[in-house]
């Protein structure tokens, strides 16, 4: 924090500890003190390592000392989703049935790029289990809780980094999203979270949910987001599916002039119930970049709800990975995923590539509607955060998860980069996010117009007071 108590960013950190006015081992000890006094009551981490973080800090201040920090981001207090590999720490992602024992020998791409730049990686933050829904819970960590207000749910199923980077538990993470999992609980906990193009950060194992699968970088401003998509974005062997090097960095990117940009903006996409009070606060920031210079046309991309399409692909996925899981996995596993798994073997290899066909079909229709529309901009989530522990909202006619984020998996099938940047509060003081989505491969387009929205809308960075209703 500074002097004024707002919750510094990692670019901030890092410009004090180039001036010696903070060091690693400080930073990295306020983040410890924050899990202290915020992670009982939020249980945002099932994991935190205290002594290998301060030797990570110890070591990151002596580069810092001698001229000589390993990367942009060096010292900065990081947590990861407890989805990736980490050699030393389990990987249990937040089920019964993996075996914490291991052997736990080998780091994940996303975990080697933070370790090789330095960042002192704090611990691994909660997930539901496979991160299989949108919102934080499982029988191994209990609930994960909304840092501005405990009561409700930070949303998922990168929850647990939304809700650690949002109350000042670490200034990074790093999360996954395979149907909203970095956008829904970013919007949820009022921080920014990107899902890069597809194959943009390299993934090892490969994800179960095949093409829907990304990982995204998670921090409290756009510019850190870039900086960490820089250290996330260097090839890896194990991936297939993975992107060749950028060719220019995303923290130069991001501040391009995006002024006299088309965009288009979609209050519903066609199909989506929109809270009112949500919709307000959209439309007011949507006006605010308008008479910024974005050049926003109020249009749909006119595709339906690829629902049925999505639901497919990812039960099918589920199901497949969890036939690899020990014999009696079925009673030990949340009864949710159980009826992901069943629903899963219900489709055929023709209803898979029937499901494939129509994500190939909608990524054809958004190419083309990008030749029109550099970027589509949406509400990011059309409800606020609600009750924590309940997978839908309670009293809600929604039956599942996917029918209460239909703003997210559109974009998951297509694979195109979208992120989401909190532009306000409701009455009540819970977050609003907004959502920018751009032509696969643009991920620098979607970053500079996310700080546009950024400059025109100045959020606060203070650190969420619970309970603030």
């Amino acid at each position: 924090m500074n002097e004024s108590g707002t919750l510094l960013t990692a670019s901030e950190l890092v410009a004090a500890y180039g001036s010696g006015e903070l060091s690693p081992v400080e930073a990295t000890q306020a983040s410890l003190d924050a899990i202290a006094e915020r992670d009982g009551e939020l249980n945002a981490y099932c994991l935190v390592d205290a002594d290998s973080a301060l030797e990570q800090a110890k070591l990151a201040e002596q580069r810092w000392r001698e001229g000589n920090p390993i990367g942009w981001l060096d010292g900065v207090p990081t947590s990861i989703k407890d989805m990736f590999l980490t050699q030393g720490w389990p990987t249990q992602r937040g089920s019964r049935c993996i075996d914490p024992a291991g052997p736990w020998e080998v780091d994940s791409p996303v975990t080697a790029r933070l370790r090789e730049h330095g960042l002192v990686l704090l611990g691994k933050t909660t997930t539901p289990e496979l991160g299989w829904k949108a919102v934080t819970d499982n029988t191994l960590n209990g609930i994960t809780r909304n840092p501005w207000d405990p009561a409700l749910t930070a949303g998922g199923s990168s929850g647990g980094s939304a809700a650690a980077v949002a109350a000042g538990m670490g200034e990074l993470s790093v999360g996954t999203d395979g149907g909203g999992s970095v956008r829904i609980p970013a919007s949820f906990c009022g921080i920014v979270g990107f899902k890069p193009t597809h194959g943009r950060i390299p993934l090892y194992p490969a994800s179960p949910f095949g093409p829907l699968g990304h990982a995204g970088p998670m921090a409290r401003s756009v510019d850190d987001v870039a900086l960490l998509l820089d250290v996330l974005a260097l090839p890896d062997h194990r991936d297939p599916s993975a992107l060749a090097p950028p060719v220019s960095s995303y923290r130069e990117a991001v501040r391009r002039d995006v002024r006299g940009v088309n965009a288009a903006y979609s209050a519903n996409l066609g199909y989506v119930d929109v809270d009112p009070e949500i919709a307000r606060i959209t439309l007011a920031a949507v006006a605010a970049v308008n008479e910024a210079g974005l050049r926003i046309e109020e249009t749909d991309p006119g595709f339906a709800d690829p629902l049925d399409a999505f639901d497919v692909l990812w039960s099918t996925g589920a199901a497949k990975w969890l036939d690899t899981f020990p014999e009696g996995s079925a009673e030990l596993i949340d009864q949710g995923l159980r009826r992901v798994w069943e629903h899963g073997h219900t489709f055929s290899a023709g209803d898979y590539l029937e499901a494939s066909a129509v994500r190939a079909a909608l990524g054809i229709h958004m190419g083309e509607f990008h030749l029109r529309h550099d970027v589509l901009i949406t509400p990011m989530m059309p409800i606020s955060p609600f009750e924590a522990g309940h997978d839908v909202p309670p009293g809600s006619s929604y039956q599942t998860w996917p029918e209460w984020t239909r703003f997210t998996y559109p974009f998951n099938l297509t694979q195109q980069p979208a992120i989401s940047v909190p532009i306000g509060f409701t009455a009540a003081g819970l977050p609003v996010g907004l959502q920018i989505v751009g032509p696969r491969h643009s991920d620098d387009l979607v970053l500079a117009v996310a700080k546009l929205v950024e400059e025109v809308i100045p959020r606060t960075t203070d650190r969420p007071a619970a309970p603030r209703r």
